[in-house]
């Protein structure tokens, strides 16, 4: 489709040589080959069918902030989200004072759905404020911090099934919810669905769900398993996010990252003991319980002990944030190439220290770890 071009006069319009780095909050990334502007769902899905019938590869953009894409850009079309609405939906379980069942497209912005549930006294979303993104991506990611993930609260994920060519509505269950993933990411059905509609059900409390973050218990000054006024869980999440440069402010150079870079490890109990063995005798390593008896460890907290400092390496390019560890950012200068290096060099110190991997979190796009 040549430039420009609007579909049937519709509002699909499709760019040839696109540059995808000002839509990263990386400021990274080449040119796609195609770029769709989706105002709807039905625009979303008619792109990425066209694209699946030119049998070219698709990238669904929302508002960049977990991506790390190649220099070279990508060879496809780009799909990018733009579609809005959030509402509740009518005669909602237990009736007027029964959780509410909230509707939220994929393109609305995720921080925005969460000032919308906390003005209306909704309960379930609030430690997850100030995350960057889209709604569209949360149940991608199994988005979570400061105690809460989006899988507690989702019922069902509404999307374009690409291998049957039609609508389907996934369960909880059936979304394969896990740390920092799900079906819509890992294995076999990565890539087949194309998030339209997340639908949420939220307790109707003027109070947070119980606080389980030791950090966010200290600021709230609460205790762990208290609940706080809505208000004022938000505001110490956003004070504790600021403070790690984890809240977009084109001021702060810290804040352009894709966010954490890598997951904190899962350990079974034999790794998590082949750690403690690595480290010097005394040494509390810093762990938080993980199903089926398993133990989590700050990725940080290893990146740090391996040596890898806030602000690493310094100078020109990408480093460290001087904020928060797990944050690689590009204060100007860097490629996405070089980003990567810095993350293996990371990654790579920390295995030979500790014996742990370290793995992305972020969807890396023509770049390899």
């Amino acid at each position: 489709m040549p430039p420009g071009r609007r579909r049937n006069g519709g509002p699909v319009i499709v760019r040839e040589q696109v540059p995808l780095a000002g839509y990263t909050t990386l400021g990274l990334g080449g040119p796609a080959a195609r770029f769709a502007e989706a105002a709807t769902g039905a625009d979303v899905v008619a792109a990425v069918r066209e694209a699946d019938r030119r049998g070219e590869p698709v990238l669904v953009l929302g508002s960049g902030s977990n991506l790390v894409i190649a220099d070279e850009g990508f060879d496809g079309t780009v799909v990018r989200v733009g579609t809005r609405g959030i509402a509740e939906a009518p005669g909602g379980p237990g009736g007027p004072d029964g959780p509410a069942t909230v509707r939220v497209a994929a393109g609305e912005d995720w921080d925005g759905v969460v000032r919308w549930a906390i003005a209306r006294g909704l309960s379930g979303l609030e430690c997850l404020s100030g995350i960057p993104g889209q709604a569209g991506a949360t149940p991608i990611q199994n988005v979570g911090a400061y105690g809460q993930e989006v899988s507690t609260t989702i019922v069902a994920v509404r999307g374009w099934d690409r291998q049957a060519g039609e609508m389907a509505e996934l369960t909880a269950a059936e979304c394969g919810f896990g740390y920092r993933t799900s079906v819509f990411k890992e294995g076999g059905q990565a890539g087949r669905f194309v998030v339209l509609e997340v639908v949420f059900q939220l307790a109707r409390d003027p109070r947070s769900a119980p606080v389980r973050y030791a950090e966010l218990a200290r600021v709230l000054g609460a205790g762990e398993g208290d609940r706080v006024p809505l208000i004022d869980a938000r505001e110490a999440v956003l004070r504790l996010r600021r403070g790690k440069g984890m809240v977009l402010d084109p001021a702060d150079l810290d804040t352009r990252s894709a966010g954490s870079f890598f997951t904190n490890p899962v350990l079974a109990p034999s790794q998590f003991g082949q750690l403690e063995s690595a480290v010097a005798a005394g040494t509390r390593i810093p762990r938080f319980p993980a199903p089926g008896g398993q133990v989590k460890v700050p990725a940080a907290w290893l990146i740090e002990q391996a040596g890898f400092t806030k602000g690493f390496p310094g100078g020109a390019g990408p480093r460290i944030s001087s904020k928060h560890t797990l944050a690689l950012v590009n204060p100007g200068g860097a490629t996405a190439e070089s980003l990567v290096t810095l993350a293996r060099e990371i990654r790579d110190g920390v295995l030979a220290r500790f014996g742990v991997e370290l793995t992305a979190e972020p969807t890396l796009i023509g770049v390899k770890l």
